[in-house]
């Protein structure tokens, strides 16, 4: 029988660890529900168990993120791709204005292709040239004319780049996929017409995705839009016009307990995460070259930290010493290639350390 003693350091971008208190919790209870009787694989998406499960994970995801009376709150299936079409679908199909999107890596790119199918687009600005390694200035975004609204990615897992102050917008609704950082940082919610965010990251497991869309935004759904692909059929059923995942949900309603039980809210997370993002950028800092961060240091994710080294045959050799100690799931997205460390959440301090650790042993030993 595996024991925690068994348990790799996970560095995947996703699906991502999880907390040690929410596998634990999930599993003692994985049997049987306390004062259920079933498990929580077996209970029906309408019964009072999950009634309770699926209000208890919305009134604690709506604390964590400020949720107010001017936004919904909904949880749907698809993942953030298919919310690259649900936002157009909903906030461009029949607008004369251009969606704007300022693109800051891959997804923001996914994100963009789908909106040019739908309606039209601008492109307000486009890292691609340096290789999407930093952010643009103020002064860099091109806003085209009222545009319908405002699309940035905060956090792009793959070119490791992550905003850390909103882009200044005016009274343009502001849409944000913030998948790959959403719930590891405080959120200001009234900045944001839309957002949205898939669970695998910091929140929980695939299959259920967060969706926080302002009121006044819903109005311009058209009526046209086949039912699973409107918002407004999430917010009137109560994000149950069908069966939901009802695991993903319980999940999600787990991690969001211990991150306003155990760790204390977005404030005391953040701080975390900085912290264990810092122990890795000084490694690169401080390494003379032997390790090349790809991000600009003033653009730097605290969740995905990506480099490369002296040449792709060290990288190997790192990646198979890496994973001998125990350092699983180094290796970079297949489209960039070098190595990404995800820090998320769930990452342990002790996990971090390890991997310094092993960063410098390494470089020593080739120096």
């Amino acid at each position: 029988m595996a024991t925690v003693a068994d348990r790799v350091f996970n560095f995947s971008a996703g699906p991502a660890v999880l907390p040690l208190a929410v596998l634990e919790r999930a599993r003692d209870e994985l049997l049987s529900l306390p004062g259920v009787g079933m498990s929580v694989l077996e209970i029906s998406h309408r019964s009072k168990a999950f009634d309770e499960i699926l209000e208890r994970t919305l009134a604690d995801l709506g604390s964590l993120i400020g949720l107010g009376d001017d936004h919904e709150l909904v949880l749907l299936q698809g993942g953030a791709s298919l919310q690259f079409a649900m936002v157009p679908l909903n906030l461009l199909a029949g607008q004369s204005a251009a969606a704007n999107y300022i693109l800051t890596g891959t997804w923001g790119k996914s994100g963009l292709k789908e909106a040019m199918r739908i309606g039209p687009t601008h492109i307000a600005w486009d890292g691609e040239q340096t290789g999407y390694d930093r952010l643009p200035a103020p002064t860099d975004i091109g806003l085209s004319e009222n545009p319908s609204f405002v699309h940035i990615t905060s956090n792009e897992t793959i070119q490791g780049v992550q905003w850390q102050q909103l882009p200044e917008v005016g009274d343009t609704p502001l849409v944000c996929d913030c998948s790959s950082d959403f719930l590891s940082r405080p959120i200001e919610l009234n900045r944001f017409g839309l957002l949205y965010a898939c669970a695998q990251k910091n929140a929980g497991i695939a299959g259920v995705t967060a969706v926080a869309i302002r009121k006044d935004l819903l109005e311009r759904s058209p009526d046209s839009l086949p039912a699973m692909l409107d918002y407004r059929t999430f917010v009137s059923k109560g994000s149950r016009p069908n069966t939901p995942p009802v695991f993903a949900i319980y999940v999600l309603g787990l991690v969001c307990d211990w991150l306003l039980r155990e760790v204390g809210g977005l404030e005391q997370m953040a701080a975390q995460n900085a912290a264990k993002a810092a122990l890795l950028y000084d490694v690169l800092d401080a390494s003379e070259g032997f390790y090349r961060g790809h991000a600009a240091a003033d653009c730097r994710s605290q969740m995905n930290v990506t480099f490369r080294l002296p040449s792709p045959e060290l990288e190997q050799v790192f990646l198979e010493e890496a994973s001998r100690h125990g350092l699983s799931d180094l290796k970079g997205h297949r489209s960039v290639g070098g190595i990404r460390a995800s820090v998320y959440n769930a990452m342990p301090e002790a996990g971090v350390l390890a991997l310094r650790d092993f960063m410098n042993d390494f470089r020593n030993a080739r120096s």
